[in-house]
């Protein structure tokens, strides 16, 4: 077993055990805390895979904008954080069997699959492609535009909602 092999192991495992703690913590501060810790895991699978994009795009996505989001509006609804309560309910063991049955399926699937080898092809032209159509004024500028106005939007109302109120007299 090679060095980088012993890596993606243990990256996979860390991977596997923060995603758990997401969806048993009773905490939901932790919980997404976790969350970010198994979108960083993710990020270093795909740098063990040679995947140095991919890794890029989950952390300024997935951590910098959806995570922290996540944390905003937690942090923004004061009765959430004072919730003790357990986070499950009496249906928890329907998830897992379906879980079960799920991942017993795909293992299935992929155990009997054999890929064909693909020819190595030079993707760099592709993401320099990809990053122009992202900035161009005739493709994909305007969707990211409105997208920022949006998210803007929704944290300023999500401010003034949680803003306490001043009694009128």
């Amino acid at each position: 077993m090679s060095g980088s092999q012993i890596a993606f192991l243990i990256i996979s495992a860390l991977t596997v055990y923060s995603a758990l703690m997401v969806v048993t913590g009773r905490n939901l501060v932790r919980s997404a805390l976790w969350l970010v810790m198994t979108l960083f895991m993710v990020a270093a699978v795909f740098t063990t895979l040679d995947a140095g994009f991919m890794a890029v795009v989950q952390i300024v996505v997935y951590i910098g904008a959806i995570a922290i989001l996540i944390l905003f509006a937690v942090m923004l609804t004061r009765k959430v954080m004072n919730d003790t309560e357990p986070q499950t309910n009496d249906n928890w063991w329907m998830a897992v069997i379906v879980s079960v049955v799920i991942f017993v399926g795909m293992v299935f699937m992929v155990s009997g699959v054999s890929l064909p080898a693909r020819p190595a092809s030079d993707v760099s032209n592709q993401i320099v492609d990809l990053g122009n159509a992202f900035v161009s004024p005739n493709q994909f500028i305007l969707p990211f535009e409105v997208a920022s106005v949006l998210l803007i939007a929704a944290l300023i109302g999500g401010i003034a909602i949680a803003m306490p109120r001043e009694e009128e007299g």
